[in-house]
């Protein structure tokens, strides 16, 4: 007993038994407790981080390489700030160090940029080693194909890895330009850049050249493929010379029969029996279908003579039944109801549309335009059909009715030359283009940035990040350097080019893609609208505004349609520049005699091209519609058809000749020149898109 009451108290040991099932509810509700609260936390963390784009300001991207604890944010926001410092600068440099890290694509782009950086530094040394683990890591990235390129200038197996892995990519382009002096290594260079490259800087010459035999005899398939270059280069008489006789495949027989459609008129002889010849050969293929279809595009009393001998199946085409129905052999109301959604059909409406309009016959008009619904044309080929179907309802009495297709208009184009005429119907003031000279001009404002949306998130990210020109390499190099041939492709392209400053391609691109794209939301029209008028070269188009005491969006608009801002273009009669000036004018509005080189320069080229501009304006009493037009075919031409008056193309209307004042959309289409007649529609739509952008408005939706 004693003992018992003595003995020492000691710990206890735990109790070897399950736990109650109380404190297994507690011990799992705990951990479930966890669990939740972590997933919220991470979906609340993913929802509050930011996303990085070309419009995020300067400082947040500062502060989030600085605080934000996501690694992965902090590599987008040195790329980004990267983007925006000089090449090879101590910022530049600093902000990359470091970020080269793990198995992700952006990684390699890191190496890249900072190899490239290094480079322009004069670090050979550390530029190297860059270039190496950039190799070494990513050997089937894009950005490898820059590591090649570089490792290859003392290497030269390099470079011939670089062809045959990235053929397609700019690199491997640019390394076929420097493969040597000898006729072995220029053919082969010819050979590169002809199936990969032919619109590359300095590969017509080579192309030409190895057509010439100068660099060694050659095969009958090398002379093809050199041909193919040429074709799509346009040279149609220079492939034919290098075929040297030979035939080809339905590709090569469509390219030079396109080429050789634009020549003179002897080339356009030569085209048409190609042309007919690949339909006669291959009638089955998309290349003979679209050679019928450039043969239906043939004007005058012979075409119906090449149409009847093209084979059956391809004379029961929409381009072929509607080149007849044009011309009365057929009756169009067939066409349009068995084709309603091809293009040869929508052509067709609008040639007999506009031959109605014009003699005034609106009840006719009226019907034509409506035998096609809206939604099943292109946008800009709607907007043109209800505003003249709104027209047409006008002139018949409709008001209300015509108001309600005009309002359409602005919903299918909420830029652009319908948009233009239809708000002026609907009320709007019109253009006033005319200030002081020396008055200072406002700058337009620039655009909002935009998503690529392509539906590939590694190409979406490297736009998002300010990296048009690696988003751009990648394309090329996937595609394997294939021209686009979708409607969305096309698009795609169009603003990758754009991106990279080859507006000449893309934004010919985007124009084509407009043609065939479906109707989208207000929006996506407006945001297309964005895409197909970039500002452009905004400080010298500034400075000549407002010495000359115009709108910059008028230069905009000009330059826009005239070289599509390419500063070196030069016309086939000899227009230099972004504003496409003569050199007699460009030499008369100087006062001076220039070099004809010095009119490529954009400041010049964009101070006499207002001074000419001020000019026409200040002669038709500030008229956009006459300023424009004579911009184009020159103010004589103008005032001829304003003193003789402007009637149809067929028939006289019975109410005589158009007027300007009354009738301006008509005097527009009355214009008896095609080119001019698409010119000022063009630039009078640009300019309209250009000022509904600077407002604000942009969209009008």
């Amino acid at each position: 007993m004693a003992t018992a009451m003595f003995r020492p108290l000691l710990p206890q040991r735990p109790s070897p038994q399950t736990p109650s099932a109380q404190g297994l509810r507690l011990l799992l509700g705990t951990c479930l407790g966890t669990a939740l609260a972590l997933l919220a936390g991470r979906a609340l963390l993913l929802q509050l981080t930011p996303t990085p784009t070309p419009d995020t300001p300067l400082s947040s991207l500062r502060a989030w390489r600085l605080l934000s604890p996501d690694p992965a944010l902090r590599r987008e926001v040195s790329l980004l700030l990267a983007s925006r410092e000089p090449t090879g600068s101590a910022r530049q440099r600093q902000g990359l160090w470091g970020q080269g890290w793990g198995r992700d694509p952006l990684a390699a782009l890191v190496l890249k940029r900072a190899a490239q950086a290094a480079e322009a530094a004069g670090e050979a040394d550390q530029a190297h080693g860059l270039w190496q683990s950039l190799w070494q890591r990513f050997p089937g990235s894009p950005a490898s194909a820059d590591a090649l390129y570089s490792l290859g200038r003392q290497q030269p197996r390099w470079r011939q890895l670089l062809l045959q892995r990235f053929p397609a990519h700019p690199a491997a382009l640019a390394a076929a330009l420097e493969l040597g002096r000898s006729p072995a290594s220029r053919l082969a260079a010819s050979l590169q850049l002809a199936r990969w490259g032919p619109r590359w800087p300095g590969a017509e010459v080579l192309l030409v050249q190895a057509c010439r035999g100068r660099d060694g005899a050659l095969q009958p398939q090398q002379r093809r493929q050199l041909a193919l270059g040429l074709a799509q280069l346009g040279r149609g008489q220079t492939a034919l010379d290098c075929l040297r006789g030979l035939s080809g495949d339905p590709a090569l027989e469509l390219a030079l029969g396109q080429a050789l459609f634009k020549g003179d008129l002897s080339q356009q002889g030569l085209a048409d029996r190609r042309l007919l010849a690949l339909a006669q050969r291959w009638p089955t293929t998309a290349a003979a279908r679209e050679a019928s279809a450039l043969l239906s595009q043939r004007e005058g009393a012979e075409t119906r003579a090449w149409l009847v001998q093209l084979p059956a199946s391809l004379q029961d085409s929409a381009a072929v039944q509607a080149r007849l129905a044009l011309d009365g052999q057929r009756p169009w109301q067939g066409v349009l109801k068995r084709w309603p959604r091809d293009p040869a059909s929508w052509e067709l409406q609008w040639q007999l549309a506009r031959q109605a309009l014009l003699q005034q016959r609106w009840s006719q008009a009226a019907l034509i335009l409506q035998a096609l619904a809206p939604d099943q044309l292109a946008p800009p080929l709607a907007a043109r059909q209800l505003f003249w179907l709104g027209y047409c309802q006008w002139r018949l009495g409709d008001g209300v009715r015509a108001q309600r297709l005009w309002r359409q208009v602005l919903t299918l184009a909420p830029g652009g030359y319908y948009s233009w005429r239809a708000r002026l119907h609907l009320g709007e003031k019109e253009l006033d283009l005319l200030r002081p000279p020396g008055a200072p001009a406002a700058p337009l404002a620039r655009p909002l940035w935009q998503p690529l949306a392509s539906g590939d998130a590694g190409l979406d990210r490297l736009w998002r990040l300010n990296q048009p020109l690696e988003a751009w390499e990648s394309w090329r190099f996937w595609r394997g350097g294939r021209p686009p041939q979708v409607a969305s492709d096309l698009r795609l392209e169009g603003r990758l080019r754009t991106g990279v400053g080859d507006d000449w391609i893309g934004l010919g691109q985007l124009e084509q893609a407009s043609l065939r794209l479906p109707q989208g939301s207000c929006q996506q029209q407006a945001d297309l609208e964005g895409q197909l008028n970039p500002l452009r070269y905004g400080e010298f188009f500034g400075e000549a505004a407002a010495a000359a005491g115009l709108d910059p969006a008028l230069l905009q608009a000009v330059a826009r349609q005239e070289s599509r801002f390419t500063a070196g273009v030069e016309s086939p009669v000899g227009a230099l520049g972004l504003m496409q000036l003569m050199p007699d004018t460009a030499n008369e509005l100087a006062g001076r005699r220039l070099e004809a080189a010095s009119l490529k320069d954009p400041a010049l080229n964009s101070r006499l091209g207002a001074r000419y501009l001020r000019q026409l304006l200040e002669q038709w009493q500030g008229n956009p519609v006459l300023a424009v037009a004579s911009y184009n075919a020159g103010p004589g031409a103008v005032a001829h058809w304003l003193k003789a008056g402007l009637g149809s193309d067929s028939p006289k209307p019975a109410s005589g000749a158009i007027s300007l004042e009354r009738d301006p959309e008509l005097w527009i289409e009355a214009i008896p020149y095609p080119e001019t007649r698409l010119y000022t529609k063009k630039v009078l739509g640009n300019l309209w898109s250009y000022r509904r952008l600077n407002q604000g408005a942009g969209s009008g939706c």
